[in-house]
């Protein structure tokens, strides 16, 4: 069961997680804006409700987790959301990443492998809020040609290397932000897609995250 009762309480402990996330070096105001906006413990089990607004990642199901808000705010100020962009998401998760960029004023395809979860989006809290938010059930590698090119590109798992299929799906001077490589740490990359369909590579923090797999599961 959720807990989908969004108190004053709730509201405080994310305050106070956004001045957390500032202190640690978020400065993208339209990133913490939305965060502060987004009722975190709706996205996991009650039991999770005392501690949903720590910054730390938590257990969803199907070997998963919802990421730390520290990496959730990263990633999306990597990323360099603008209203109206056409967005990529690979590992739909918990659906919290994906809600944080339709906040932001994005359009948003996400990709899940795992029918578990996936089918868990049929019970979406804020689908009627938020139509520009596309579920597909797929495989992340081969991402989704029927609805590209995308302006961003994010990936929320541990890839082995970037998929040259998303590479594709990216328009030119389109960004994609990816922690790569195997092993218990990964380098988070920002991709920059040329004219020219060559791509430019800034390396930042080390992260850790669930690997990326190929496939669909269920």
């Amino acid at each position: 069961m959720r807990n989908y009762e969004d108190t004053y309480r709730h509201k405080g402990l994310r305050k106070k997680l956004m001045d957390i996330l500032r202190d640690k070096g978020i400065t993208d105001g339209n990133v913490l804006a939305a965060m502060n906006n987004i009722p975190r413990h709706f996205f996991l089990d009650s039991a999770f409700d005392e501690i949903a607004y720590e910054d730390r990642a938590f257990p969803i199901s199907e070997g998963q987790t919802i990421s730390q808000p520290y990496t959730v705010a990263y990633q999306t100020q990597l990323l360099q959301v603008k209203p109206f962009d056409k967005i990529l998401e690979i590992g739909t998760g918990s659906i919290y990443q994906a809600t944080v960029l339709v906040e932001m004023g994005a359009k948003v395809f996400t990709i899940e492998r795992q029918k578990v979860l996936f089918e868990k989006t049929r019970n979406y809290i804020f689908k009627a809020k938020y139509p520009n938010l596309k579920f597909f059930f797929g495989d992340g590698y081969e991402g989704l040609p029927t609805y590209a090119p995308f302006d961003k590109v994010i990936i929320t798992a541990a890839a082995p290397f970037v998929p040259p299929k998303l590479i594709e799906q990216l328009k030119a001077g389109g960004k994609m932000v990816i922690p790569v490589d195997e092993g218990e740490h990964q380098r988070m990359l920002r991709l920059t897609k040329n004219a020219d369909g060559s791509v430019t590579e800034e390396a930042f923090q080390h992260f850790s995250f669930v690997p990326m797999l190929k496939g669909r599961r269920g």
